[in-house]
C-alpha cells in the first residue's frame, strides 16, 4: 500500500495549453469570428448615430449619443419608390410568403422522404433520381418558363404565385433531407408497425412524426432563411405593392433621391435579418441534432 501511496501520479502526461496546435487552432477561429463580427459592430453602431456623428468619419467609435430614431425611420418612414411605409409592409408581405411556403413544402417533402425512405414503390429510384437532378438545376434557367406558366394561371405578380414558386424549389432538397433522416431511424420500428396493422399515414403520424423534431427544425430553418432572404424570386414575381422585405431593403439602400442616410440603411439592414436570426437562436441546439442524427448522412 505505501509503495502504490508514494508512488506518484499515473497517467498520460497533461498537454500545454499554449502548444502550437492550439495557438493554430484558437488563433484562427479569433480570426474568422472577427471577420464576421466586426461588420456587425459596425452596423450596430453606425445604426444608433445621429448623421452629424456619422460625418464625423470613425465608424468604429461608439455612439456619443445613442439614438433609435434611424429604426423607426426604416421601419415606418423611409422611402421605397412612391410609398414612404418603410420596410413595415415588406415585412408582412414576407411573413405571408414565408411561412405558407415553409407549412407545404415541408409537409410535402417529408411524406416524399418517408415514402422513399420506407416504402418501396415501383419507380421510386427514377422519382427520387429527377428530385435530385432538380434540386442542382440552376435557377435562373426556369425563371422565364415559370413566369410564363404563372401568367397563364392567372398568379403571376400575386403573392400566392410566389407561395408556390418557393414551395416547389425547396422541396427536392427537403426531400433529400427527409429521406436521409428516415433511413437512419431503425428499420425494426417500421416493421412492428407493419406487423401491428399499421398503414401508411399510421407509421408517419404515429412513429415517424414524433421521431422526427430535430430534422423538421433543420427542414425550417434551411426554407425560412432562403425564403426570407430571397430577392430573385421576389422581385420578378411580384409587383411594388407585394414586394418582400429584401426588395424593400434593396429600395431603400439603393435610393438617389436625398441625402444617404447610412444610419437608417443600417438599421434598415439589421431589421431585415432579425427573423432568420432569432428562429436560429431559439432552436440552434436541435438544428445541430437534426444535422448529425442523419441529415446528411447517405
Amino acid at each position: 500500500m505505501a509503495d502504490v501511496a508514494f508512488s506518484g501520479p499515473h497517467g498520460p502526461k497533461p498537454r500545454r495549453i499554449l502548444n502550437p496546435r492550439n495557438i493554430m487552432l484558437y488563433g484562427t477561429l479569433i480570426v474568422v469570428t472577427m471577420y464576421y463580427l466586426v461588420p456587425l459592430y459596425v452596423m450596430v453602431v453606425t445604426s444608433l448615430k445621429g448623421m452629424p456623428e456619422i460625418r464625423m468619419g470613425n465608424i468604429f467609435s461608439p455612439p456619443l449619443e445613442v439614438t433609435f430614431e434611424p429604426w423607426v425611420k426604416a421601419w415606418s418612414e423611409a422611402c421605397t419608390g412612391l410609398n414612404c411605409d418603410g420596410l413595415s409592409r415588406g415585412f408582412w408581405n414576407s411573413v405571408t410568403i414565408t411561412i405558407p411556403s415553409v407549412l407545404v413544402s415541408i409537409a410535402i417533402a417529408s411524406i416524399n422522404g418517408y415514402a422513399l425512405a420506407n416504402w418501396r414503390f415501383k419507380g421510386a429510384n427514377v422519382f427520387f433520381t429527377i428530385l435530385i437532378f432538380g434540386a442542382f438545376i440552376p435557377y435562373q434557367v426556369m425563371i422565364y418558363p415559370i413566369v410564363i406558366m404563372l401568367r397563364e394561371m392567372g398568379l403571376y405578380t400575386k403573392l400566392s404565385g410566389l407561395v408556390i414558386v418557393h414551395s416547389i424549389f425547396g422541396m427536392p432538397i427537403l426531400t433529400l433531407l427527409f429521406r436521409n433522416y428516415f433511413t437512419s431511424l431503425p428499420e425494426e420500428l417500421f416493421k412492428a408497425a407493419r406487423v401491428d396493422g399499421a398503414g401508411f399515414w399510421g407509421i408517419y403520424f404515429r412513429i415517424m412524426l414524433p421521431m422526427s423534431l430535430p430534422i423538421f427544425v433543420v427542414a425550417i430553418i434551411l426554407q425560412v432563411t432562403g425564403i426570407w432572404n430571397d430577392f430573385l424570386f421576389g422581385v420578378i414575381y411580384t409587383k411594388p405593392d407585394l414586394y418582400p422585405m429584401t426588395v424593400q431593403l434593396n429600395n431603400i439602400v439603393n435610393s438617389v433621391q436625398g441625402v444617404k442616410e447610412y444610419n437608417v440603411n443600417m438599421a434598415a439592414t439589421l431589421l431585415t435579418g432579425l427573423v432568420p436570426l432569432f428562429i436560429y437562436f431559439v432552436s440552434g441546439k436541435l438544428f445541430v441534432r437534426g444535422v448529425a442524427a442523419g441529415a446528411v448522412k447517405g
